[in-house]
């Protein structure tokens, strides 16, 4: 049976029954902190790899098991961003919000291009 998510806060919920590390959901603890930020480290490495191989071994022709290999790399990726905003005490619905309203603010600006936070 597949679960269908509507929002990102039932996601959240949703990746949180499945959270087994240390400090899992304490937003004061620094072990489930590093858990998550290691672990979504990880997992972005693996969405990079396999676009390196992509590169490497298809001379950059991505195919339709491609496209599913990352997407399935990429919720994995999902679930670790899911749990770093539990361990920090914030709903990805406020970060997602947050981020949007950075970013048109950027655009706006006419600085969306460019390097640093503060621009």
């Amino acid at each position: 049976m597949t679960t269908i998510i509507k929002d990102f806060v039932a996601y959240q919920r949703n990746t949180a029954r499945t959270a087994i590390y240390p400090g899992a959901g304490d937003k004061h603890s620094y072990a489930g902190l590093s858990y998550v930020a290691l672990g979504l480290s990880g997992e972005a490495g693996e969405v990079a790899g396999k676009v390196k191989k992509i590169a490497r071994d298809a001379r950059s022709v991505i195919a339709d098991a491609d496209r599913g290999r990352l997407a399935d790399e990429l919720g994995d990726v999902l679930w670790y961003v899911s749990q770093m905003a539990t361990q920090l005490g914030f709903d990805l619905d406020s970060i997602a919000s947050a981020n949007l309203a950075k970013l048109r603010s950027r655009q706006e600006r006419g600085v969306l291009q460019g390097s640093g936070d503060n621009r």
